[in-house]
């Protein structure tokens, strides 16, 4: 009988919490492997990548065990692992990496060129990432494991800051990943579209990189009033289609000098039908004169529900024309997160960072996931992390 469970991927618009295999040091093709770890799942947490998944738009077949976003305890490691021991508390990046390939050694984990035989990068319970097995469960296997694992300095430290540590596995990377690649420095005038949690942990990275103003835009009135609260200047997208004038009212210019793109491929307009190309097209638009644009969020090679045949395929109608007029820069693509989670980790050890409050980072079982997976997609200003254990809500 198996001891573990995992969230899995039933069809559009669904998910369910079943008895999955026990993990095993193999490889998603089973040969076994002596450089992996089993983690005890401490957190795990609903990501809105994953949801791109579950409402169906995304090739993803039913059966796949969801959840990139993983916080553990070492209960098992491989004869070839040497730098980590059993109960040591880690940070597991979503990025699955080798550490030997050209792209890992140049720190670009987003694109391991071995762990994934379809395409560059790999990640846990993703579609089209390699197989590998997702931690939205009791217990996962780590492969890589000295590679890819960060782990704490202390483990009762660590336990008593795991509501912020569990955000290092992928959102507060992925936001600063954004905000860095978006020229942020000190005194920078930053706009972020999108209030979820990476749009959020885009703002609190814009912050801590040292801007001066940071805006966030959204149509969701709950996220924008706490985006207010944590501090942030909302920008409430549903009160006009003229975004350049709404900066323009909260900082005097019709420009920003980083824009951060926290939304994707699902992208709505103004008219409330999906526009996939329209966070670009704005970005581009009100981004200043060789500034740059940050894309953190998530767009797709294929998009079963897309709107038209185009976007089907990952063909937007972006007006590219005007960002290479203005001499833009873009950054796109899957986080390198080993580039900063040790800096990160630093950043919330030192009461530096309170990703969690600003997150609103929301614990609750692994058995409630199919309702945190319903309540994060209606638009609740909340990060749901899942306890597989119980352990957490002491």
């Amino acid at each position: 009988m198996t001891t573990n469970k995992g969230v899995v991927y039933i069809g559009p618009g669904k998910v369910e919490v079943q008895d999955i295999e026990d993990a095993k040091l193999q490889a998603p093709d089973g040969r076994k492997i002596g450089h992996g770890v089993i983690l005890k799942v401490i957190s795990t947490n609903i990501c809105g990548s994953d949801q791109h998944m579950v409402r169906g738009r995304t090739t993803a077949a039913p059966g796949l065990v969801l959840g990139h976003e993983i916080t553990g305890q070492v209960i098992e490691k491989g004869a070839d692992v040497e730098m980590l021991q059993v109960g040591d508390i880690v940070s597991v990046p979503f990025n699955v990496a080798c550490g030997r390939c050209r792209c890992c050694r140049e720190q670009d984990t987003g694109v391991c060129l071995t762990v994934n035989p379809s395409r560059a990068g790999g990640a846990y319970g993703y579609v089209d990432m390699g197989g590998w097995i997702g931690g939205q469960a009791r217990y996962v296997m780590v492969p890589y494991a000295d590679f890819n694992l960060l782990k704490f300095p202390d483990r009762d430290q660590a336990l008593s800051k795991i509501r912020d540590l569990t955000m290092l596995s992928d959102i507060l990377p992925t936001g600063f990943h954004g905000a860095y690649k978006a020229g942020v420095g000190v005194g920078s005038i930053v706009y972020v579209a999108g209030a979820g949690p990476v749009g959020l942990a885009a703002a609190a990275s814009a912050r801590i990189l040292g801007a001066a103003v940071v805006m966030i835009g959204d149509f969701n009135k709950e996220r924008l009033d706490h985006a207010a609260r944590v501090g942030f200047e909302p920008v409430d997208l549903s009160k006009g289609d003229n975004l350049p004038e709404m900066i323009a009212q909260i900082t005097g210019s019709p420009e920003v000098d980083a824009a951060i793109d926290a939304v994707g491929f699902e992208a709505r307009g103004y008219s409330g039908g999906e526009q996939p190309a329209i966070v670009l097209n704005q970005m581009m638009q009100i981004t200043r004169p060789a500034g740059s644009v940050g894309i953190p969020g998530l767009y797709v090679t294929e998009d079963p529900g897309a709107v038209d045949d185009a976007a089907k395929f990952g063909s937007l109608s972006m007006r590219f024309g005007l960002g290479w007029a203005k001499a833009q820069s873009f950054h796109t693509g899957q986080t390198p997160v080993l580039r900063y989670n040790r800096q990160l980790m630093q950043a919330i050890l030192h009461d530096r960072l309170p990703i969690a409050d600003i997150v609103n980072a929301t614990i609750i079982p692994l058995d409630q996931a199919a309702a945190g997976y319903e309540s994060f997609d209606s638009g609740v200003a909340k990060k749901f992390v899942l306890d597989p254990h119980g352990e957490l809500a002491a």
